[in-house]
Parts: structure tokens; C-alpha cells; sequence
């Protein structure tokens, strides 16, 4: 289990920030995702050792999507990061939890005006465009208030960022923010310089996510730039803040790049001074917005398996009682998983075998073909990296109760989420 953040081996089993996942799974039930409070913690000050304390007039905002519950949110606002929020019921949870608003990006495209309205009522600190629509909503609500609403301009670079299509934001052909042809980028400009309740901040662009080289992201900073300089010259408009997204990779693989932000943050932030320092601009003030690489390899799930199918001479399928319903991502994006018997952890590969999900859907595979002892009806399986985008992700398909949360800690583990009941799916019905 080398590589894999907080995992260690004792006596066979495998433990996670000091806990015994077979305990956790016994106690608990499966399927279970287990969150590492250590590893995010420690994620969130590794954003300000290399970022917020390193550079003046920084932020850094969690991209809540990623994985968001009250106690994330409790945990974000403790350790002086802000948050990313991308609908009314993400705002609604960050607001449930104590979060100062102030502290909040209102984020997504298609924003509802009931969303918009709940943004601009409680505070929150920006609201980030996606298009001329939202912007006369926002005029509209900012107006009826007698408020000024600060907002930035999600722009789409047009860049090949190298990852899924499913996950790619930054081209031309995207459904998030707003082209740069200089028709389009008049229209945006005309609507908020002439409004007298909306303040423009300046640009935000992201690229895409689980993105490994800083390629991409250093193409669209100089695409943003330019802009920039154009704004200022069209319009005498200073840009006072730059966004500059996420997407930073984590591993999901023991053998996948672990880059790290200051690969990232740091040709980025060069960039941009030296941009500053040529046109004698003043700096922006420059914001990230990490998600998953703050809690991607800080969570597992555990699985029981269940049956064992054996097809001679082409596969096994090992069944678990999950799958695609707390996690859709091999199916949606062809992601990739690494995986261990967590009662056999000292023992060697013996099968190569398919980890399939419980639904009624072909698709449903967590893994296919991985090497693993020998496994037997009654293991728990443990799936590493599943933080991000599992939890947020999951569904009810084939009426499947969503899994518990339990938040582990240097040998200590508490519930955060309770498991869904059979009661539970059918609450809302009449």
C-alpha cells in the first residue's frame, strides 16, 4: 500500500489515519465512505504554505462540489479557507453551517433567479457570470435591492486541456462562460459598465479538472491576460481580480503523478507579475479554487463482497454491495480506481478479477481487471481515492440507499453523514 496517503498495514489489515477499516466497516456497515479529517486538514494547509502565506493578496476557496456536508463545510471555514458554491441547495448547506458568507463564490452556469436572489440576499462575497442572461438577472435583483453585487466574468479561454471531454471546461465549444470573440465581449462588458448596481471585479476562467501539467493552465492565464490589457484599453477598466480555477491532479493510481500546487501556482503567479510589471498594471488579486485535490485521496469506500462469478477463460467478477450509485465515475468517465482486500493486506496478488457494482446496468464496473488475494464472500474491499465526486455524486438508482460518512482521526472516527433508510427513499412520496 505504498503511496497511498494515510493508509498502513498491521498484523494483515489495513488502517486508515489510525483506524482499523475492517472495524470501521463491521461497526458501520457497507458500503462506507471514510474521510481522512488528517489528510484534508493537512491539504488545506499545504494550499496555505505554498499559496495564501507565500504570495500578498491571495485566496483560496474550496470548490465544494467536490465533496460538501456541514462538517466539510465546519472544516474549511476553521482552517481560513474560503468556498465555491455552485447552486442554492450548496449555498443553503454552507450558510446551515456557519459559513461566513463573505467567505462564499457563487459559481455555475444556468443559475436560477431564485438562486441568484438567495446569493445576493445573504451576502455572499462574489458571484462569478456565466452569461448575459444572469447578468440582467443579477441588474435586475441588485437594482430592486438598491444594492451593488460584485461580480467576475467566467471567460473560456478556448485551450486543450488534456483531460475527459466530460470534464474539459476551457474550449471553445463549452457550456460554461462567456467567448472571447470581440462582439460577445462588448455585449458583457456594455451590460455591467453601464449598470449602476453591478461592481465588476475582473475574469475567472477554469480550465478542466484532474488535469497533471500546468500546460493548459499557463495558456489560458496568457489568453486571460491579454484580455486583460485589452479591457483596459477599450474600456479604461482595471481588472481587480483573477480567478484562475482548479483542476489540480491527484492520484488515483500508485503510479499516477502527484504534481502538487506549486506547480501550478507558482509559473502562474510569475506570469502574472511579470504581465503587471510590463504593462504597468497594478496585481490582481488572484484566487484558486482546489476541490479535489484537497479531499480526492483523503477518502475510501469499503464494500462487501458478495458473490464470486467465474467465466472460465475470460473474467471473474468479484460483486460488491455497491456501485454506480455512490460511485458513477468509472461508468461516466472511464476513472480509474486502485483497490485492496483490507482483511488480506499482507497477503500476495493470486486473482486478477472485475469488481462489479450491484445495479441493474452493464456498465456498473468499479474496476476491471486488478490483481488481488485470492477474495472470498465476507471480505471488505477497500476503494482508494474516492473523496472527490463520490459522495456528491451519488444517487438512488435501483432504489439504493446512499451510503453513511464516517470522519476518521488519528485513531478516532465519528459519524458525520448517517446512512439512508429504506424510510428515507420513500419520504418525499405521497
Amino acid at each position: 500500500m505504498n503511496g497511498i496517503n494515510g493508509i498502513e498495514v498491521r498484523n494483515g489489515g489495513l488502517y486508515f489515519d489510525g483506524n482499523d477499516l475492517v472495524g470501521l466497516a463491521k461497526y458501520y456497515g457497507t458500503p462506507l465512505y471514510v474521510m481522512s479529517e488528517t489528510i484534508i486538514r493537512d491539504r488545506c494547509r499545504m494550499i496555505k504554505s505554498e499559496f495564501t502565506d507565500k504570495y500578498p493578496d491571495v485566496a483560496a476557496v474550496f470548490a465544494s462540489k467536490a465533496f460538501q456536508t456541514l462538517d466539510m463545510c465546519r472544516i474549511v471555514q476553521s482552517e481560513g479557507l474560503g468556498m465555491d458554491v455552485v447552486s442554492g441547495g450548496e449555498l443553503y448547506c454552507a450558510l446551515k453551517a456557519g459559513f461566513p458568507p463573505e467567505r462564499l463564490v457563487f459559481h455555475g452556469n444556468s443559475k436560477t433567479v431564485a438562486e441568484m436572489e438567495s446569493a445576493v440576499e445573504s451576502g455572499v462575497g462574489r458571484i462569478v457570470a456565466d452569461s448575459l442572461y444572469e447578468i440582467h438577472a443579477l441588474e435586475r435583483i441588485a437594482a430592486a435591492r438598491n444594492e451593488t453585487v460584485r461580480v467576475l466574468y467566467r471567460v473560456t479561454p478556448g485551450v486543450d486541456s488534456h483531460t475527459h471531454r466530460f470534464i474539459s471546461t476551457g474550449g471553445l465549444d463549452s457550456k460554461f462562460g462567456i467567448p472571447l470573440d470581440r462582439s460577445v465581449r462588448d455585449l458583457y462588458m456594455r451590460a455591467v459598465l453601464d449598470s449602476p448596481h453591478l461592481g465588476f471585479m475582473g475574469f475567472h476562467f477554469h480550465v478542466g479538472s484532474q488535469i497533471s501539467k500546468n500546460i493548459s493552465h499557463l495558456a489560458a492565464l496568457g489568453i486571460v491576460l491579454d484580455l486583460i490589457a485589452d479591457t483596459k484599453r477599450d474600456y479604461g477598466v482595471e481588472t481587480r481580480e483573477l480567478n484562475l480555477g482548479g483542476g489540480f491532479a491527484v492520484r488515483y493510481l500508485p503510479d499516477d503523478p502527484d504534481p502538487g500546487v506549486t506547480h501550478f501556482v507558482a509559473p502562474m503567479m510569475e506570469k502574472i507579475k511579470r504581465f503587471c510589471a510590463d504593462t504597468g498594471m497594478a496585481m490582481p488579486r488572484v484566487t484558486i479554487e482546489p476541490g479535489r485535490w484537497i479531499v480526492g485521496e483523503a477518502g475510501l469506500t469499503l464494500y462487501t463482497i458478495g458473490s464470486i462469478k467465474e467465466i472460465p477463460g475470460i473474467r471473474t467478477y468479484v460483486g460488491v454491495d455497491g456501485g454506480m450509485p455512490d460511485n458513477i465515475r468509472p461508468a461516466l468517465y472511464d476513472a480509474k480506481y486502485f483497490a485492496a482486500i483490507a482483511n488480506k493486506a499482507g497477503l500476495p496478488p493470486a486473482d486478477i478479477v472485475t469488481i462489479a457494482g450491484k445495479c441493474c446496468e452493464s456498465g456498473d464496473i468499479l474496476i476491471r481487471d486488478i490483481a488481488l488475494p485470492k477474495p472470498e464472500s465476507g471480505d471488505i474491499l477497500s476503494v482508494f481515492s474516492t473523496g472527490a465526486y463520490n459522495h456528491s455524486m451519488a444517487s438512488n438508482y435501483n432504489r439504493l440507499p446512499r451510503p453513511a460518512v464516517v470522519m476518521v482521526r488519528e485513531g478516532t472516527h465519528r459519524l458525520s453523514v448517517r446512512r439512508e433508510s429504506y424510510e428515507d427513499l420513500l419520504s418525499r412520496e405521497l
